[in-house]
C-alpha cells in the first residue's frame, strides 16, 4: 500500500497548509512547473518525490526531472507528464501513446484546472491536481492524495482552497 500526495502548477510556490496536508503521503508526485529547485529540495527533504517538469521549469530542474515518467505502483501502470491534456482531448504529445498503450493511471497539470476523470473508453483513470501553487489565473490552490493498493486506487482526498492574491 502507498499513500500519495500528487500537486502540479507550484511555480516557486507552496504553503505550509498544502505542506502539512501531505505529511502523511509515503510518496509525493509532482506534475510539472515546480518552478524553482527550492520547492524541488523542500519537497524531497519531507518525501520520496517523482517529478516532471513542466513548460515553465528552467535547465536546472529539467536536470533533475523527465518529460514523462512512466513507471508501476502497487500494481498500476502510472504515467505522469505535464501538458497531457484530458480523456477526449489529450495532447498530441501523448496522444498515440495513450490510445495504443495506455496507462491505468493518466497524470498531467498545466491547466491549474482540477479534473478527475474515468475514461471508460480506455479504462484509466486521469487526474490532474490543479495548481498547488499561488501564480496564474486560477481561483483555487488545490492539492490531492490518495491509496494505490493492491491494483486499486481509492481514497482521494483533495485540500481545496482560496489562491492567495
Amino acid at each position: 500500500m502507498r499513500k500519495i500526495g500528487l500537486i502540479s502548477d507550484t511555480h516557486g510556490n507552496i504553503d505550509s497548509e498544502c505542506l502539512k496536508f501531505l505529511d502523511d503521503v509515503d510518496e509525493i508526485w509532482h506534475a510539472g512547473d515546480i518552478g524553482s529547485e527550492q520547492i524541488l529540495d523542500l519537497l524531497e527533504s519531507k518525501k520520496p518525490v517523482r517529478a516532471v517538469y513542466g513548460n515553465i521549469d528552467d535547465t536546472n530542474i529539467r536536470k533533475r526531472t523527465k518529460e514523462n515518467l512512466r513507471f508501476n505502483c502497487e500494481g498500476i501502470d502510472v504515467w505522469i507528464t505535464h501538458i497531457g491534456g484530458y480523456p477526449g482531448h489529450y495532447d498530441m504529445r501523448v496522444r498515440n501513446e495513450i490510445m495504443i498503450n495506455p496507462p491505468r493511471l493518466f497524470i498531467s497539470g498545466h491547466s491549474h484546472i482540477l479534473k478527475i476523470i474515468n475514461d471508460k473508453k480506455l479504462g484509466l483513470l486521469h487526474i490532474n491536481p490543479g495548481a498547488a501553487g499561488n501564480k496564474g489565473w486560477h481561483k483555487f490552490v488545490t492539492v490531492i492524495k490518495f491509496i494505490i493498493n493492491n491494483d486499486q486506487i481509492s481514497d482521494l482526498q483533495v485540500l481545496e482552497k482560496n489562491r492567495k492574491i
